[in-house]
């Protein structure tokens, strides 16, 4: 119970106020005349003005209320490192004992993991106390223990600007004398012309105050170069060189040697990857007689911004002689030893399009080409009817690189095009708009009307023709590649015979396969990070993959097993547990992902500290208190807890204080007057009677 005196007036509070005026001044006139009994006449109106207040004795019947502590339990990457997880438990356990035996005291648990994701980059321990705090009322608020490592990355400048007045308190698990080195990424290319070399600038950065006493050991790993060491002092940025050898993803790792008694080596590995481009592509098109389709793989080639093509049609074989003058004709000499002899190997693919031997190039020259593709190059050969004669391309020294061995007979028959079931895996097939579905359905695309039949000798067939001949076949050959297509009607898809066909998707993915594009590659293994985690892509011939291999950041081996998701396509995804470089091995094939930021702030800095919050503990007479517990340091046992109900500084030695709100619910109220009815009226005549008296003597 709890009793107070309240006045509830009979009369508006302006007219007593009035009235106490008027008496006041009335009295300082009986003073100042000298008036026998002012004073009785001063108690008698100020009997009748309190009367009129109306006093009443307010008795509450209160309900106290607990007092609400709120513990911020730091759960960002930087505390998964060092033991620190299992010390932060440890601690949770001995508090929650601490906090139940003390009465009237409600705990809340806040886990705060720096964001929406695991793989969130910085520790946001007061925007989740900010959330945390929307239904606790302030009257209630005891305090606040953040259970950290102390690299909080949210800390307000200003005391105001946390909105309540209670303490805030520290328990940093970690010791002082804690360090852990890194690598920092200064700046990296994005993408490089191929055969180009760009530049790397990063620096190995240490957290001993005293700085490092022996040089910072890097480990340089390129792909297909040996590995390079490097011994370069910490602090100091170093430069170096990020070679683009070949199209496509490019990767470069740099590893700094990890120190006994480090943190972490989450940190002490980057894994840079940037895309190589070839600045153009250069395509020569060599075209027999003329014939229908002659501009389709012109057309198409020439569509391509970064494709130099370079095209030679041969109207005037040497055979042909008519008489006409050869200074009348407007004829360009064909460069036969310029093309095939000194700048063959400065294209990326040569396509012959109904091509045959008719003297043209010298055998020697068609030698030149065949090692061409040995030693890295990619030959399409278009073929019509003249691939299964005798001065057909295969019966000539490149023969010995094509995948297809005619038979000498040609095909005069409608037929639609088939995708093979080797093709419905194939990347430069799969997936084509109107292809049949399986080998048995008709696909919905138009007729061509001639095919060269021929037998398979290697590689992949990936389009069929009538009776189940070959159409497409693409072979690798030492180096290079090698594709033959055994049709010249293509290019009635171009034209839209009968609904046309998906001629722009084959010939470019058919292109660009030859010259070696990583995304249109057989085997492949792609790893794409999300705020959700990983997303693994692998693409294969084989009728099933295993598993994939993660290696994390902190060196833990994870497997995620791969769903199939169509033809040659598998799909497997893991949720990222920490931020930092993944590793991703399937098979002979790997592929890194980037949880996060190259620099990410969580692990900028993982040593523990006391510097970020300590403005604020002091500012609120919050303490911080070092628990030990890192790389097997000795912890020390938890600060005795108290209850404060007023105080300037809520913390001591070994001991961390909580301010006893003392707030409460009132459940009910009654008021009884003072002075009221006959009492009042008692009272006051008795006054007039007193005083008339004391006048009358």
């Amino acid at each position: 119970m709890n009793w107070t005196i309240e006045f509830l007036p009979f009369l508006p509070i302006p007219y007593l106020v009035g009235a106490g005026i008027v008496g006041l001044l009335i009295t300082l006139v009986l003073i100042w005349r000298g008036r026998r009994g002012t004073l009785l006449r001063v108690g008698s109106l100020a009997l009748l003005i309190l009367a009129l207040a109306n006093p009443n004795l307010k008795e509450e019947e209160r309900e106290k209320l607990a007092n609400i502590a709120v513990v911020m339990v730091d759960q960002s990457a930087s505390q998964r490192i060092a033991g620190r997880e299992q010390r932060t438990a440890e601690i949770r356990s001995q508090l929650a004992t601490r906090f139940g035996s003390l009465d009237q005291l409600e705990v809340r648990w806040v886990e705060s993991s720096g964001g929406t994701s695991s793989s969130a980059e910085e520790t946001t321990l007061f925007a989740d106390l900010n959330r945390a705090l929307s239904d606790i009322p302030a009257e209630r608020l005891a305090g606040v223990v953040m259970l950290t490592d102390g690299q909080i990355h949210d800390v307000p400048t200003e005391v105001k600007k946390l909105g309540f007045d209670a303490p805030v308190h520290a328990l940093i698990v970690g010791t002082p004398n804690e360090f852990d080195n890194r690598l920092e990424v200064i700046s990296a290319p994005r993408f490089g012309l191929v055969g180009s070399e760009q530049t790397v600038e990063l620096r190995a950065v240490t957290s001993r105050k005293d700085g490092a006493s022996h040089p910072a050991i890097l480990r340089v790993r390129r792909a297909d170069q040996t590995e390079e060491t490097l011994s370069v002092p910490y602090g100091d940025v170093v430069k170096l060189p990020f070679p683009f050898p070949h199209a496509g993803t490019t990767l470069m790792e740099v590893e700094l040697a990890g120190e006994d008694g480090e943190l972490t080596l989450a940190n002490n590995r980057v894994a840079l990857q940037a895309e190589g481009v070839r600045e153009n592509l250069r395509v020569l098109l060599v075209s027999g007689e003329p014939h229908a389709g002659e501009r389709t793989w012109r057309n198409l080639l020439r569509s391509d911004a970064s494709v130099d093509l370079v095209h030679f049609t041969i109207l005037r074989p040497p055979e042909k002689q008519d008489g006409t003058p050869i200074n009348q004709l407007s004829l360009i000499a064909f460069p036969t030893r310029e093309l095939f002899s000194e700048k063959l190997s400065e294209f990326d693919l040569i396509i012959f399009d109904r091509y045959q031997r008719r003297g043209v190039l010298p055998l020697i020259y068609l030698d030149n080409v065949a090692r061409y593709v040995e030693d890295g190059g990619a030959v399409l050969v278009a073929a019509g009817s003249d691939y299964a004669g005798d001065v057909s391309l295969f019966r000539t020294p490149l023969g010995d690189v094509l995948p297809a061995q005619p038979t000498g007979r040609t095909i005069e028959q409608p037929f639609r095009p088939k995708v093979t079931e080797i093709g419905e895996r194939h990347p430069v097939t799969a997936g084509l708009p109107g292809a049949n579905v399986t080998p048995e359905e008709e696909p919905h695309w138009g007729r061509w009307f001639r095919a060269v039949e021929s037998t398979a000798l290697e590689g992949n067939v990936v389009m069929d023709g009538p009776d189940k001949a070959p159409l497409l076949i693409l072979s690798r050959r030492g180096k290079g590649r090698v594709a033959t297509f055994l049709s010249d009607h293509v290019w009635l898809w171009a034209r839209g015979y009968e609904g046309g066909g998906p001629h722009s998707d084959l010939l470019r993915r058919l292109s660009h396969w030859l010259m070696k594009e990583p995304d249109l590659e057989e085997e492949y293994l792609k790893a794409t990070a999300d705020r959700q985690g990983i997303v693994l892509e692998r693409r294969s011939m084989k009728d099933e993959v295993g598993e994939a291999t993660v290696t994390t950041p902190t060196d833990k081996s994870v497997t995620v097993p791969m769903e199939k998701v169509g033809p040659g396509l598998w799909r497997g995804r893991l949720t990222a547990t920490e931020p930092g470089l993944h590793k991703i091995a399937m098979d002979e094939l790997t592929a890194v992902a980037l949880v996060g930021a190259a620099n990410s702030r969580e692990f900028s800095k993982v040593a523990a500290t006391d510097e970020p919050i300590r403005p604020i503990a002091d500012a609120t007479g919050g303490g911080q208190f070092w628990m030990g517990g890192t790389n097997g340091a000795a912890a020390r046992d938890l600060p005795r807890l108290a209850m404060l109900q007023s105080a300037t500084r809520y913390h001591g030695q070994n001991w961390l204080g909580l301010k006893d709100r003392e707030a409460y619910v009132v459940r009910g109220v009654q008021y009884t007057p003072l002075l009221s009815g006959y009492l009042a009226l008692a009272l006051f005549l008795g006054m007039i009677m007193l005083t008339w008296f004391r006048e009358s003597r």
